[in-house]
């Protein structure tokens, strides 16, 4: 009798299952196909794409425990996938299990759409027989059971760029096409005039500057009293916009359309950006601030070394936990991703205050001692020329390749960033990337290139002070430095900021509040500044005895060793307002950046020694050439290179080390390129009037 019932129960179930089935709003073709796949590897024989399919899912692996919960499968295998009706498809699943989140590749039918797969997950429809296609995690490893749904991504098949994706790629390609073309047509000029015309006389006005243009100092023969106050051009994250002897031609001949466009051309041609870019040499006197190209590439280096460990970091590694109990507790990690927050960036802002400072008195000088409006609105524009080409050249790109590359399982990250750029654009025109919230930032490490020039912009205000009265100019500097400083601490006390990385990974706030904007992160700048106008208008050396000189490189050496070793202390995020975390917030950047200046002063007035011979060698000046294109286009491989990635990278020192000196070299090259073909044309380029 109990045997009876058998078929009706089997009869009932499959028909509450087909009801179930037609009631999910899933269209009739994705249905069919996911039933399909289905049937197919419930075979003992199912066909090739079945099994290619099923393999593609993602699947439960060791050390979940120290962090590698995510499930990414393959991607490629699940494309290469094709039944007769359909070809395979990518999918992400975010799960939410307990505390945890994590995410499972699944390889669906490309007949279905992202919500319908999302609406297939939710009622368990991916089995294999009575077992799930995305199990939870046991019991054993996470205390919850029950997995929650956040969301569905889906990765297209074929890529599909829009209407600004081909405005940014046609944009990059005029910026790339325009020094070419210039190249050929001065190289058929000058095959056209041979010798009718010297080639001295044809680049008087740029070969002058040629050598030296990217991050050095040059005497100028005007300069008054002795004190070395030639003008210092810096590269954009450190350095002044454009090398004042740009300016060194005072009487230019009137621009009559022919010459302006001979003047273009020239200016754009490889054959004039190409040169002094790799030379070592410089006319920069002994002691003559030659410590600076080096501390800016040693800097920029930190900077590189700490973003190819963070990537990594946030979206793929598996395991995470270990990475995250070794870098806590050893200092030595302090030079990639651990202990204060990238103290490189307040390098750049001291040398940013110290050249702009130097920069603007050198243009007053030749204005005949005359702070106008006129020399402060060159002065702006002259940085914003710096900045903006090669800045909205690496947005561009940036555009691009994020909708023409095919991306791994790790790309959602990068989405974000598109979208943020295609609504947020105008913000990095303006240079106002840092103000906006964090979710908005189009590029985002191109936040500092905004904070620098809104520093930048301070400093004919401060210069204007301290032409007027030395006492006002005091008070001000003081009470900014103090509004900075109390900013910080109050900031980091009210939110409970984190001082150590990798804690701030997790706390959107201390970005958000504290670490892109101008109030919090303009000490620095201003001692840099200050710096800057003491080194160009002083008459006598500040340091006399080597004892004093002794005395200073003890301290400094000793704060930068206690700022770091603070931090590890200060390790753990605050859960209610700390006052030792909000002073260490307070002070540490510019006490760093007090450190980094008695360097410079001591190597400016030969007190360096064996440091002074280290940082002034000239095999800093070619990296210095090329630092700028360096900051903005080494993230873009970093990104290529985890996007692209189809499993996580497992942590070790040497893979690390590995993935930073391979970053490096890429980045190299292609800078030098992109200094050549896209930076350096616009610095060339003058504006001549009669």
């Amino acid at each position: 009798m109990a045997l009876g019932w058998v078929p009706i129960i089997l009869f009932l179930g499959c028909s509450v299952a087909l009801e179930r089935t037609q009631a999910l709003n899933v269209s009739e073709r994705c249905r069919k196909d996911i039933d399909s796949f289905l049937w197919e590897i419930n075979q003992d024989k199912p066909k090739e794409y079945a099994v290619l399919m099923y393999d593609a899912f993602g699947k439960l692996g060791s050390n979940v425990e120290g962090g590698n919960t995510n499930r990414p499968g393959l991607l490629q295998q699940c494309r290469s996938a094709h039944a007769p009706s359909f070809s395979g498809q990518y999918c992400q699943v975010m799960l939410k299990q307990g505390m945890l989140q994590y995410f499972v590749g699944v390889c669906v039918p490309d007949s279905c759409e992202e919500e319908e797969v999302q609406i297939l997950v939710l009622y368990g429809r991916f089995q294999m027989g009575r077992i799930s296609l995305i199990p939870p995690l046991p019991r054993i490893l996470v205390n919850e059971s029950t997995q929650e749904m956040i969301m569905t991504h889906c990765l297209p098949n074929t890529t599909a760029p829009d209407a600004s994706d081909v405005i940014c790629l046609f944009v990059c390609c005029v910026m790339v096409a325009l020094p070419l073309a210039a190249t050929l047509f001065m190289f058929a000029i000058r095959w056209q005039r041979n010798k009718e015309v010297s080639p001295m006389a044809e680049s008087s006005s740029f070969l002058n500057i040629g050598q030296n243009i990217y991050g050095t100092l040059k005497s100028s023969s005007s300069s008054s009293g002795g004190n070395g106050s030639g003008i210092i051009k810096q590269h954009t994250e450190t350095h002044q916009s454009i090398s004042e002897e740009n300016n060194s031609i005072r009487h230019t001949p009137p621009c009559f359309p022919q010459g302006c466009v001979y003047q273009c051309l020239h200016a754009f041609s490889l054959q004039t950006t190409s040169k002094g870019v790799l030379s070592t040499s410089s006319s920069i006197p002994r002691g003559g601030f030659s410590s600076l190209n080096s501390i800016r590439v040693l800097s920029l280096l930190w900077i590189m070394c700490g973003h190819s460990a963070q990537f990594p970091i946030i979206t793929n590694l598996d395991n995470y936990k270990t990475w995250k109990k070794t870098v806590e507790r050893n200092p030595l990690y302090v030079f990639t991703f651990s202990g204060p927050v990238f103290l490189a960036v307040d390098t750049f802002l001291l040398l940013g205050g110290l050249l702009s400072a130097r920069s603007l008195l050198g243009s007053i000088h030749r204005a005949e001692d005359n702070l106008s409006l006129s020399v402060v609105a060159n002065y702006l524009f002259k940085r914003f020329k710096r900045v903006q080409p090669l800045h909205l050249f690496i947005m561009c790109l940036t555009i691009g390749l994020i909708s023409l590359v095919q991306w791994g399982p790790y790309w959602f990250p990068f989405i974000d960033t598109l979208m943020d750029c295609k609504t947020y654009w105008w913000a990095n025109l303006l240079l106002i990337t840092n103000l906006l919230t964090v979710h908005e930032i189009c590029v985002p490490w191109t936040w500092y290139l905004s904070l620098d020039f809104q520093c930048y912009a301070t400093t004919p205000v401060l210069v204007y002070l301290y032409r007027l009265n030395r006492g006002v100019f005091a008070l001000a500097a003081s009470g900014l430095l103090l509004i900075s400083t109390v900013t910080s601490t109050i900031i980091t006390a009210c939110k409970q900021l984190p001082v150590f990385q990798p804690s701030t990974l997790t706390s959107e706030n201390y970005v958000q509040y504290y670490y892109m904007k101008p109030y919090t992160r303009y000490g620095p700048f201003l001692i840099g500044i200050l710096t800057g106008i003491y080194l160009t208008t002083k008459e006598d050396q500040l340091l006399k005895k080597k004892s004093h000189a002794a005395l200073g490189w003890f301290c400094c050496l000793s704060l930068m060793a206690v700022l770091v070793g603070l931090a590890y202390i200060l390790r753990e995020t605050p859960a209610y307002p700390s006052v030792p975390h909000a002073l260490y917030q307070g002070l540490h950047r510019p006490l760093w950046a007090l450190a980094v200046t008695w360097i410079i002063l001591a190597c400016e007035e030969g007190y360096g020694g064996f440091i002074n011979s280290f940082l002034s060698l000239g095999f800093w000046v070619p990296l210095s050439n090329i630092s700028f294109a360096c900051y903005l286009t080494h993230p873009i491989f970093i990104i290529l290179y985890i996007g692209l990635q189809e499993t996580p990278i497992h942590y070790t020192d040497i893979n690390f080390m590995y993935m930073f000196l391979g970053h490096l070299v890429l980045t190299l090259a292609v800078s030098y390129v992109f200094t050549v073909l896209v930076e350096k044309p616009y610095l060339l380029l003058k504006w001549s009037s009669t």
